[in-house]
């Protein structure tokens, strides 16, 4: 039996011993930064909260393999597609599909046609409260909002019992932008075990790379996706000494161009791409330098994990990055889209041995002030707990 068939066979024998079943509606389940943050609440809610997942992308369910073996969980084949044509009657079977839940959790614009379900068709169905969470955006909205898409956020979120959102950027938008009421927004800062990433990990932590004495790695953590812009962090690590090796742990569609913008600029031989990392507390801290080079970012959690770590950050100053880092580390953020500015954060960074130190230390304080995620889990489960008119999510 696989462990997939194991889990629903679980969620099956639950109902007498859970004290909440949770609905998921996310665009996709890859191990991204919100379905990595969503395991860990998963996770910390312990077994006897039990969850149906429904991914927009069937196949992309990689974050699964991270959820407690102890945990009840489903994965329904059956659940009705999250994307389509926008019609009442493919709205009214989505609706129809969220019957028998306590609660309703659905993520990201990818599940938004769940949220329009919900809303349309919530009270002919007696459907569980509803909470949205928006952590960002893809690379068509990066730049720009679509006008069309803010009217369907309004009108979507209309019954909606909370709205969640990660950073300062995003609270705006939904205040000024998709018109919610101040008290359905609750803005959440991403949290991780910070304590987790205070040990320096093995040389050989990465599977398939080794840190060699003398090297430097500088890098990041990422989904290869379009809107990380990663062949950008190609070009701005280019002119770095030999002894610098850049290291993207992530995995997607950009590995092709990633690869190719490295072999362009002869630089193929120091650019490494080992893969996803499961836990990136046993790895990050082989890193010197923490990098991004995104288009758009909100509240990234690998900035919280590589201050975790004493990193110091090189970034644009896109979402909450400037507000997230310690002031001693901002001299090394660039405006958005500033590929020479970026690139002479990387070389700043890269010539200052005392600089990096002290950087990185500024921000592991204040990573583990502000940013640990006890609090973010407490906020959470009292948030989910509310909506169900409840003290807990385990309790009555």
């Amino acid at each position: 039996m696989s462990r997939g068939e194991a889990k629903v066979r679980a969620a099956a024998r639950a109902p007498e011993r859970t004290k909440a079943r949770i609905l998921h509606l996310h665009s996709s389940f890859d191990a991204g930064g919100k379905e990595l943050r969503c395991v860990r609440l998963i996770n910390a809610f312990g077994p006897s909260v039990a969850h149906t997942i429904v991914s927009g992308e069937p196949d992309a369910k990689g974050a699964a393999a991270l959820i407690s073996r102890a945990i009840p969980v489903d994965y329904p084949a059956e659940f009705p597609p999250l994307a389509g044509r926008l019609a009442p009657g493919r709205l009214k079977k989505l609706a129809e599909a969220m019957r028998g839940y306590d609660l309703v959790l659905s993520y990201n614009w990818g599940a938004m046609d769940g949220v329009m379900a919900h809303t349309l068709f919530g009270q002919h169905f007696g459907l569980a409260p509803l909470i949205h969470h928006e952590d960002g955006f893809n690379s068509d909205e990066a730049v720009r909002l679509k006008t069309r898409r803010n009217w369907y956020r309004r009108i979507a979120l209309g019954r909606a019992a909370g709205l969640v959102v990660p950073s300062l950027a995003l609270d705006r938008i939904a205040i000024e932008t998709w018109v919610q009421p101040r008290a359905r927004v609750h803005r959440i800062a991403n949290g991780i075990p910070t304590a987790a990433y205070a040990r320096k990990p093995r040389a050989d932590a990465l599977p398939g790379l080794i840190k060699r004495k003398g090297e430097s790695w500088i890098g990041t953590l990422a989904g290869l996706r379009a809107v990380k812009n990663l062949p950008r962090m190609v070009r701005a690590f280019a002119g770095l000494p030999d002894h610098w090796q850049l290291v993207i742990m992530g995995e997607g569609p950009e590995r092709a161009a990633i690869e190719a913008e490295a072999q362009r600029l002869g630089v193929e031989h120091r650019v490494h791409l080992p893969g996803f990392a499961a836990d990136p507390s046993r790895v990050i801290g082989l890193l010197d330098i923490f990098a991004l080079s995104s288009d758009s970012e909100q509240f990234p959690i690998s900035v919280v994990a590589a201050m975790s770590a004493g990193l110091p950050v090189a970034a644009p100053a896109v979402g909450d990055i400037a507000e997230m880092v310690a002031p001693e580390n901002r001299p090394f953020l660039c405006e958005p889209g500033d590929e020479g500015g970026l690139s002479d954060a990387f070389h700043l960074l890269a010539m200052g041995d005392a600089a990096r130190r002290a950087t990185g230390e500024a921000n592991r304080r204040r990573a583990r002030e502000l940013y640990d995620e006890g609090t973010m889990i407490a906020r959470y489960e009292a948030l989910y707990a509310a909506a169900m008119g409840r003290k807990s999510l385990t309790g009555d």
